[in-house]
C-alpha cells in the first residue's frame, strides 16, 4: 500500500497505521478512505493529497 502526502501541510497518510482520529482502521488503502475523510492536521480534502514516490 502506498503513502500519500497532503500538499497543504505535509501530513503523510500511512495505510499501515490508518487514522485513529477519524476511525480509519489500520491497513486501509488511501483509495478506500471514506469520502468524508479529510487531513487530520489541516482539514484538506483528499484531492489535495499526492502519492509519495
Amino acid at each position: 500500500m502506498e503513502t500519500y502526502r497532503c500538499t497543504k501541510c505535509g501530513y503523510v497518510y500511512v495505510p499501515k497505521t490508518g487514522d485513529y482520529t477519524q476511525d480509519v482502521a489500520p491497513n486501509t488503502p488511501f483509495e478506500n478512505l471514506p469520502k468524508t475523510w479529510v487531513c487530520p492536521r489541516c482539514g484538506a480534502l483528499q484531492k489535495n493529497f499526492v502519492r509519495v514516490e
